[in-house]
């Protein structure tokens, strides 16, 4: 339950006589966004996009550009805040369960989740999320973090540190030898056999921004839940999240930490964590919450809190760019008015275009499994004799913009996206393959 203000009219005289605000104020807020577009055709949806029409725009991955119904709810927000700062602020984040707008983000977040809003904690990234569950996991001396070497810095780090506090230790393993030909029995079979019976946690990454690969979470959990002692298991979850046909709530994951602002199309610097209430009750926070009612009675009371940590108490709390985290219920409502199997379908159709065009080419070399089932939205990429690097600088030359993968074993990446066309794809293909030297 959100610290709302129904409960804080029972709080100390001090808190309780900020109680005395307009009621329409938030309806007020509320009425300066407008109702979501129609958005049943691609063109209608890439409309929403102020994007630079002069260039392809094939990294979007990386971090969003605000659609029209984000960038509204947002710019609504900060006129509202700036209009009367203390008064929304005070209401949209200690009114009632109905208004409070916190947990209406988490509501929206869990409808697309499939799961409840009180299992949702909102952060401000991947690697927020990922911090605040291993710092908070009660790791000890001897106990084991299994993770991978095809993992980004931030779940790296994220372990190293938190291991390092614990006296615990931190082991990476290979999931399968070549990420364009791994199998699902090659990644599950592996990642079995290197279990131990000191590994506490289990790491992976849900879609690898390195290769493109996309991990086999249902599978991955289903063998880790047969195990005598089944590890947790931690999901990096960002390039997934937005991007495919998938549940969060019922994958098997113990803990999923995504950021919002990619695939998403939530505002900057946003994120979430999901668990369910058993494995939010295992961690310790390390923030102070605004969140949770609890928290603060207990601080009234010169007490601990009672009862076991939830996702309000693990929320990181303090004054944060309000306007970006409620404009977040905004791009979930987009996507569930495009419907997420749709969207999948359309990502997967114009990255299965990308990978069986460069597959055509001789002098290039795909690190992206062709299946769909085991790939998602980016496809990472060699030329024989071209850096990644020069790859995307020579795009670039010719107004398309693609990435690098920033690991120690870096490829060229190109990502079709909901604001790309098969068009573009075409385009996207004709220049590799002059880069390449097949034009």
């Amino acid at each position: 339950m959100a610290l709302s203000r129904r409960h804080l009219l029972a709080a100390p005289a001090t808190l309780a006589a900020t109680a005395l605000l307009p009621g329409p104020l938030l309806a007020a807020v509320a009425a300066q966004t407008s109702t979501l577009p129609d958005l049943s055709d691609w063109e209608a949806v890439r409309a929403q996009f102020a994007l630079d029409p002069a260039y392809l725009h094939f990294a979007s991955f990386f971090i969003a550009s605000h659609p029209t119904p984000v960038r509204e709810a947002l710019e609504g927000y900060r006129r509202a805040m700036d209009a009367n700062p203390f008064l929304v602020v005070e209401r949209a984040m200690f009114e009632d369960d109905a208004h409070n707008l916190p947990l209406q983000v988490c509501t929206e977040a869990a409808d697309y989740l499939g799961g409840e809003a009180v299992e949702v904690s909102l952060t401000r990234s991947t690697t927020e999320g990922l911090a605040l569950v291993y710092h908070g996991l009660p790791l000890k001396a001897g106990d084991e973090v299994l993770t991978t070497v095809h993992d980004h810095y931030s779940h790296h780090e994220s372990i190293r540190l938190a291991t390092t506090r614990a006296n615990a230790s931190m082991r990476k393993i290979a999931l399968f030898a070549s990420s364009a030909t791994a199998s699902v029995d090659e990644i599950v079979g592996n990642l079995k056999a290197a279990i131990r019976p000191a590994t506490r946690v289990v790491g992976i990454t849900w879609v690898h921004s390195s290769t493109g690969i996309r991990l086999p979470i249902r599978e991955i959990a289903a063998m880790l839940r047969g195990l005598p002692s089944p590890p947790l298991l931690v999901v990096d979850g960002v390039h997934g999240l937005g991007a495919t046909d998938e549940t969060v709530a019922t994958m098997g994951a113990d803990y999923f930490c995504a950021g919002t602002h990619k695939w998403m199309f939530a505002p900057r610097g946003t994120g979430l964590v999901w668990a369910n209430a058993a494995n939010w009750a295992r961690l310790q926070p390390l923030v102070p919450n605004f969140t949770e009612l609890e928290s603060y009675k207990a601080w009234a009371e010169d007490r601990p809190p009672s009862g076991p940590a939830n996702a309000a108490r693990m929320t990181p709390g303090g004054f944060h760019a309000f306007e970006h985290q409620w404009a977040m219920a905004a791009a979930f409502r987009m996507h569930r008015q495009m419907q997420r199997p749709r969207v999948a379908a359309r990502i997967t159709a114009m990255n299965d275009q990308l990978k069986q065009g460069l597959a055509r080419l001789p002098k290039v070399k795909m690190h992206t499994p062709r299946a769909a089932a085991l790939s998602a939205g980016l496809v990472a990429f060699e030329i024989d004799g071209v850096s990644p690097t020069d790859i995307v600088k020579q795009l670039l030359a010719r107004r398309i913009v693609a990435s690098t993968s920033p690991y120690a074993v870096s490829y060229a990446r190109l990502a079709p996206s909901l604001v790309n066309t098969p068009a573009e794809v075409d385009e996207a293909l004709r220049a590799v393959r002059e880069i390449a030297g097949n034009g």
